[in-house]
């Protein structure tokens, strides 16, 4: 994936984003010098992995397969183990209309996904089976801002503007934009797209990137190579 094809489109989300009233935080429109700068004073948006994430799955067809992701809050595995302190993550996404989010499930993160403005966000939902694949029979259950809502196994679930579903770790899920853009919303424990993504295919979390331009802004997998 270009890097001025990322550059892109983090200024169209920008603006997409700011259209629903929702502004980023100050660190987002950080310049990869700033970053480096805040290294020490700042450590948390590094180690937790705050801050913009696009991806295309390594797949180069970020149009028909891909996300994109701000991470705005995360906390410590560390904490979950302690059962207190900092137990939550926060994210704020767009899924472009017939856009593709790959089938993936959790180990560990719990979420609550949030249409916050645009079109339908449409999820196809599996269970698990007992080694953690995908379960072809299984009723799917999950609460719809606290109902439960029943699908047969590859149900698809539109929620619309305002609407949230509650997946719980081993749900398999896939979701894509239906009529317009979507912004979402994800509320959810600790966050860890490092080791906590198991997806049905093979393919990687993260963009292949081609160095065409300078970077507007670094995203989470650029910390390493550009802040050390």
């Amino acid at each position: 994936m270009k890097r001025s094809k990322i550059n892109d489109i983090i200024r169209e989300a920008d603006a997409f984003i700011r259209s629903f009233g929702y502004i980023m935080p100050p660190f987002a429109y950080w310049s990869p010098e700033e970053m480096k700068a805040h290294k020490a004073d700042s450590a948390a948006i590094f180690t937790s992995r705050l801050g913009w994430d696009i991806t295309d799955y390594g797949q180069e067809k970020f149009d028909e397969l891909g996300l994109f992701l701000f991470t705005v809050r995360n906390g410590r595995y560390e904490d979950m183990k302690l059962g207190m302190g900092m137990l939550y993550a926060e994210k704020i996404m767009i899924s472009r209309k017939d856009q593709l989010s790959p089938m993936h499930r959790h180990n560990i993160k719990a979420e609550d996904i949030i249409n916050r403005g645009g079109g339908k966000l449409v999820l196809e939902l599996f269970m698990h089976d007992r080694d953690g694949g995908i379960d072809p029979k299984a009723e799917v259950s999950v609460p719809v801002d606290g109902t439960i809502t029943r699908l047969p196994a590859g149900g698809l679930l539109k929620l619309d503007p305002g609407q949230s579903v509650t997946l719980l770790p081993g749900v398999w899920h896939a979701f894509w934009a239906e009529g317009k853009d979507v912004l979402i919303g994800e509320v959810s424990t600790v966050n860890d797209d490092l080791t906590d993504n198991v997806f049905r295919d093979p393919i990687g979390r993260f963009s292949n990137i081609d160095e065409d331009v300078a970077p507007l802004h670094l995203l989470v997998s650029d910390y390493e190579k550009w802040v050390g």
